[in-house]
């Protein structure tokens, strides 16, 4: 057995779970290395307690990879927030944002802007929540400093450019929330300046295991505000108080927990054996399977039909006396969705087998066939 193989093969849950987009359910590999982690912190013996640290900085070098960057760059924070939160905290100037993002974008920018009064937050409210090329540069001004952005939307599964952003705005910084993209999609990670992400989601390692990545042009413009004792150079700082750590070491609060990120250096090492972009090939095709389902029985789509502007999410937007039906119908032939705000987000992975589309079928015949028009 291959390694493509041996990797869709560990998608072990049940039939019918299609909300990789709001939780990922552990790994078989990430669940064994859990047990074995917990009885090595359970011994009490420095050689186990430091055999486990070791993980995080496994986990750093192994997103250095993925980044296709250098751990040096790389820092490890307790969820995505975290980090997001560590770069808009230390801005200045105006920061674009969409109205549309995730919280983990709108409030976080709110609040440095409110606590700080150092950022302007500039809102967008771009056509169909599409943080697009165009949407920027329309809105762009002198006093922009950088833009926020998710990589694949939280609602509606739109993928934005990154290079084609990156020309748009020049030489402001690019701040990306990768959480709904990372290790399922190739993409020009060059092109931002930071990089947040968790891998409690598509990674399948569960929560508390977030990081960030900042490049030179972030590191020289946004200053390390929320930086507490671990960012900081050499061992514990006692009886004085340093400046923070030179690089992205400086954005970090405390100490991480080598456990959290002990499930992560699995999963990574599951996704760099076969590949991004043999998974994002994959889960593309998966989307596509949802949204031929969502065709068949005249369901509208919001996510993009091009498969570059696509990834894992795919929303539908049934009419609004017909949202309580679908969900019912979804929720009765045991489906897993999100629904919200009339939006059903069906987010499949690459090991979503023809089981669980079966189910999805089935059940928008069900409500298909009992639908008023």
């Amino acid at each position: 057995m291959n390694d493509w193989e041996e990797y869709l093969k560990s998608f072990d849950g049940e039939p019918g779970y299609l909300d990789w987009a709001a939780f990922g359910p552990l790994s078989p590999n990430v669940r064994a290395e859990v047990h074995a982690d917990a009885e090595l912190l359970g011994s009490g013996r420095r050689s186990s307690i430091e055999l486990v640290g070791e993980h995080v900085r496994e986990s750093r070098e192994l997103l250095a990879q993925l980044l296709r960057t250098d751990a040096e760059h790389v820092v490890l924070q307790p969820s995505t927030t975290y980090g997001l939160m560590q770069a808009m905290y230390g801005l200045a100037g105006g920061l674009m944002v969409s109205r549309g993002e995730f919280p983990s974008l709108t409030v976080a920018a709110t609040r440095a802007s409110d606590a700080l009064g150092s950022i302007d937050v500039q809102w967008i409210e771009p056509e169909g929540g599409f943080v697009t090329p165009d949407a920027v540069r329309e809105a762009l001004t002198d006093d922009t400093r950088a833009l926020a952005v998710s990589l694949v939307d939280f609602r509606t599964g739109y993928r934005a450019d990154l290079t084609a952003l990156r020309e748009v705005i020049g030489d402001r910084l690019l701040i990306v929330d990768a959480i709904q993209g990372f290790g399922v999609v190739d993409a020009d990670w060059a092109a931002a300046d930071v990089v947040c992400g968790n891998g409690y989601k598509w990674l399948r390692a569960g929560r508390g295991t977030g990081f960030a990545w900042f490049g030179d042009r972030a590191l020289e413009r946004i200053s390390p505000v929320l930086s507490g004792f671990a960012g900081t150079e050499g061992d514990l700082p006692l009886d004085a108080v340093p400046q923070p750590a030179a690089g992205a070491a400086a954005f970090q609060v405390a100490g991480v927990d080598a456990l959290a990120f002990a499930r992560l250096a699995t999963s990574l090492r599951e996704i760099l054996d076969v590949g991004v972009p043999a998974i994002e090939s994959e889960l593309v095709a998966r989307s596509g399977d949802v949204m031929y389902f969502a065709d068949r029985y005249e369901i509208p789509v919001v996510t993009p039909r091009e498969p570059e502007r696509r990834a894992g999410i795919v929303s539908l937007a049934p009419a609004p006396q017909d949202a309580a039906p679908l969900a019912a119908s979804l929720a009765n032939h045991g489906l897993t969705v999100t629904t919200r705000s009339g939006l059903v987000r069906v987010a499949p992975h690459v090991g979503t087998g023809a089981d669980t589309l079966r189910l999805f079928g089935d059940a928008l015949a069900a409500f298909s066939s009992a639908r008023v028009w």
